[in-house]
């Protein structure tokens, strides 16, 4: 069981993130939950969602203590960073969050989403964050995130080509960083 949360400003594509994983783990069979959570000024509001998936039953969409926190802002991760479980991941955006945890007991990762995602689409940095997830949560598959990219994005066929590099340039990146 992964138990995930995802915070930031509302227009940053905190919540989409969410739908991604939650869709990839669906392309994989697994169980999963997603739940949202957003300021009503939706836009440049703080919104946040937490993402469960399992192959067992999951018996509450609530987060105590994520074991991965991702972070798109500093007060998010101000306000999540006491909350992730001993041993977990702290994923932050480093072109918008300059500041470090606090803790010595979970692993951190800066990646600068915004610039290595505009590179190839200026709106693509939350498909790239879910790119950079993937070695990280090591179950879900880049076939099943490729699946969940078309599914979100088949109304709009043009963007998912560009979307589908996002994820794999997140993944490339990622792995480099993990070696």
């Amino acid at each position: 069981m992964k138990k995930i949360i995802i915070s930031g400003f509302g227009g940053q594509g905190v919540l989409s993130l969410g739908k991604f994983i939650s869709y990839s783990a669906i392309e994989q069979n697994l169980n999963t939950s997603w739940l949202p959570s957003y300021g009503p000024e939706m836009r440049g509001g703080t919104a946040n969602c937490s993402v469960i998936y399992s192959d067992e039953e999951i018996a509450a969409p609530v987060i105590d203590r994520p074991d991965i926190l991702i972070v798109f802002n500093e007060p998010s991760l101000d306000k999540f960073e006491a909350s992730v479980k001993e041993g977990g991941i702290i994923i932050s955006n480093s072109d918008i969050v300059h500041k470090k945890p606090t803790r010595k007991d979970v692993t951190h990762y800066e990646i600068p989403v915004d610039t290595l995602a505009s590179a190839i689409n200026k709106r693509g940095a939350n498909v790239y964050m879910l790119g950079v997830l993937l070695p990280v949560f090591g179950d879900i598959t880049e076939e099943s995130a490729v699946q969940a990219v078309e599914h979100v994005f088949e109304a709009k066929p043009k963007v998912i080509p560009s979307n589908i590099e996002c994820l794999k340039a997140g993944i490339a990146y990622m792995k480099n960083l993990m070696k």
